[in-house]
């Protein structure tokens, strides 16, 4: 198959759909389309993988040397947060691929400046500030579990006890709802900043509005993200090799058929 028919067969009608109309079975067609891009140039894929894999196990293992283990919890559950911005140099292979633009190492880490305009480093900027957010709640949480229950909490048998217990089930459903605000608001916003000359302001409310209008659709699209970095997480963050570079270049198929 030709690169033009590649994209035309991302372009396909949609049975006289509304233009932005997602439906469950779009979810399937991106993720086939995000493992054909990584086939087609699984260089930058690991790549991009390798960086995010790498800074898990880097913050994983200066957390665990430092001996603040009660940090550990709330900044794994927190790194997928991350991924959209780590994903920025897959949406330019995956545009690239579509348009038959050369694939070239400076123009895909050059993505991250976008059109020359610094908006996708104003995004960077908001999901790093998420992050760091998310971090503090996560461990205010932890931390006022650990002085309802006393010496000895912090070792992990505490996460296995009842209060223990609830704690993670408070902490997810904290973290859920801002997971689910922050994918909303980043969904296609940084897509749509490296396929467009917009700001960033633009891009957010773009995504707000699509995700408002696909609610079901991108639940189950949020959900799968969550499943499957958090599988591959558990493998020594090695799995994110694979699945990051996948959803990435999913992501941008998915954000092609909600924004033709």
């Amino acid at each position: 198959m030709s690169q033009g028919d590649h994209a035309n067969e991302l372009q396909t009608p949609r049975d006289q759909r509304h233009s932005g109309d997602l439906q469950i079975g779009d979810l399937r067609v991106a993720l086939i389309a995000g493992w054909k891009d990584f086939v087609a140039a699984p260089r930058y894929g690991l790549f991009f993988g390798a960086i995010y894999a790498l800074a898990g196990l880097a913050l994983s293992y200066l957390l665990i040397a430092r001996g603040e283990v009660s940090w550990l919890i709330p900044a794994t559950a927190g790194f997928p947060l991350l991924a959209p911005f780590t994903a920025v140099g897959l949406y330019e292979v995956s545009r690239r691929r579509e348009l038959d633009l050369p694939m070239t190492w400076p123009a895909i880490l050059g993505a991250v400046r976008g059109r020359g305009d610094e908006q996708i480093l104003s995004m960077g900027v908001i999901i790093f500030v998420a992050f760091g957010f998310w971090v503090i709640i996560a461990h205010l949480v932890f931390s006022i579990f650990l002085v309802e229950a006393g010496a000895g909490s912090e070792s992990l048998a505490f996460l296995f006890t009842s209060l223990g217990i609830t704690m993670l089930l408070v902490g997810s459903v904290i973290g859920a709802v801002i997971a689910l605000v922050f994918f909303a608001i980043t969904v296609f916003s940084l897509p749509m900043l490296v396929d467009k000359q917009t700001d960033f302001l633009t891009a957010i409310f773009t995504s707000l509005r699509v995700f408002r209008d696909n609610f079901w659709v991108l639940i189950a699209w949020a959900a799968l993200i969550a499943v499957m970095l958090g599988a591959a997480m558990t493998l020594a963050f090695l799995g994110l090799l694979i699945v990051l570079p996948v959803l990435g270049h999913a992501t941008w198929h998915l954000y092609r058929r909600a924004l033709p």
